[in-house]
């Protein structure tokens, strides 16, 4: 067997089912996930209708590349989203069987062994655990960049030494951040570039909760965005990564796509044709028209606004927490409580059946500290009504203490 596998953690969902056990919530009172990322809004029918519409499909081999529609589709929303030129469909973009697929072999594809010395893969910390895994499988030691209140949950990019970046053959972001929900401004993305060209490594830009934001008149900058604006107008160095799960309530649907640059890419697809990873052509035939359909992504946006709006003054008379730039996660502090994360979290749960993560579990040990140690994330992925209970609910367990 593989011994990196040896290295590889539980997952954050295993860590809190072991805290969790032996420890009974009241039996009357009903349970109330808010603890995992999975979209509970209901999917939109026009995409059951285009994937019902597309079974005759399935008596086909899709091909990896996907369909010339479904990347003509993609690449038409990225130029409508970011308001630059749409990418190239045939070069430029790669549907994935969703994000987290794709985050994962893209360090398979891209790290390459050195004589001397483990490459380095950086990683925003807390951090979407699929970045860990696959530096670690790829043969690479992660490198984690505190996100913390101090530097406003922003990746200081001055922190890395010297020797880091001369290793360093993947960068990880996440912009809007999992779990902070921090949105990478633009002076961010340009010092990165410029040490990109100068150490020649690859950016993977995780952008899978980008389209959940608060003003419609000002989406989150994305990468391929930030690169235009910046005239790297080739994507060099730089792929991102896109998924419908988050957009338009079908996690079940693992469908995304990759974009950027045509060099990565085209060793990508290489790659991926030996995977065999290729997306089922009822749903390529669902993910275009989910790309080609704004009305329903607005109205995602108008509930998750709703309830930002009334869950988080009644969680911040409490805890240290703050409407995010985006995404649908509330990164809460508990140290008020006098209680530690997991404490929070475990006693949260048998008190009152409300489940959150802890933040320690999203996060590693790094320049002496653990950056999620202290917080707990809150997903707002339930109903109104049901997320506004959850707040009650906390609110009333922080005052008993």
């Amino acid at each position: 067997m593989n011994p990196n596998l040896d290295k590889l953690q539980s997952y954050p969902f295993e860590k809190l089912r072991d805290l969790f056990a032996g420890s009974a919530p009241p039996a009357g009172l009903p349970e109330i996930k808010l603890h995992i990322g999975e979209p509970q809004h209901l999917t939109p029918p026009l995409i059951k209708d285009a994937l019902t519409a597309g079974l005759a499909g399935l008596a086909n081999y899709p091909t990896t590349n996907g369909s010339d529609d479904l990347r003509r589709a993609i690449a038409e929303w990225i130029g409508r989203r970011y308001g630059i030129p749409a990418p190239d469909y045939v070069s430029q973009v790669l549907p994935v069987n969703g994000s987290r697929e794709a985050l994962f072999a893209i360090a398979q594809a891209v790290v390459a062994p050195r004589k001397h010395e483990l490459p380095v893969v950086i990683s925003p910390n807390p951090f979407y655990q699929i970045y860990e895994g696959a530096a670690l499988l790829a043969g690479a030691r992660p490198f984690f960049l505190n996100n913390t209140p101090g530097n406003d949950f922003r990746m200081d990019w001055a922190r890395v030494p010297e020797e880091v970046w001369q290793a360093c053959q993947l960068v990880y972001v996440c912009s809007p951040g999992n779990p902070t929900g921090k949105v990478i401004p633009l002076e961010d993305w340009k010092l990165l570039f410029e040490l990109s060209d100068r150490h020649g490594f690859v950016i993977a830009a995780d952008e899978c909760y980008s389209e959940i934001y608060f003003d419609e008149a000002a989406p989150p900058l994305g990468g391929l965005e930030a690169a235009r604006r910046l005239g790297r107008d080739d994507y060099r160095n730089l792929v991102m990564f896109s998924s419908l799960s988050k957009r338009s309530n079908v996690p079940g649907m693992r469908s995304g796509f990759v974009a950027g640059d045509t060099a990565i890419l085209r060793k990508f697809w290489l790659y991926r044709t030996y995977q065999g990873c290729a997306m089922p052509p009822p749903v390529q035939a669902a993910s275009a028209a989910a790309w080609r359909d704004e009305a329903h992504v607005r109205d995602n946006r108008r509930l998750y606004a709703e309830k930002f709006a009334q869950v988080t003054p009644l969680v911040a008379q409490h805890l240290r927490a703050g409407v995010p730039d985006a995404a649908f996660y509330l990164w809460a502090d508990v140290s008020p409580t006098g209680l530690s994360d997991t404490e929070f979290a475990r006693e949260l749960r048998r008190q009152y059946n409300v489940s959150v993560l802890p933040g320690s579990f999203l996060a590693r040990d790094a320049a002496g500290v653990n950056p999620g140690r202290d917080f707990v994330r809150i997903a707002l992925v339930a109903g109104v009504e049901e997320c506004l209970e959850a707040a009650r609910r906390i609110a009333s367990f922080c005052k008993s203490l």
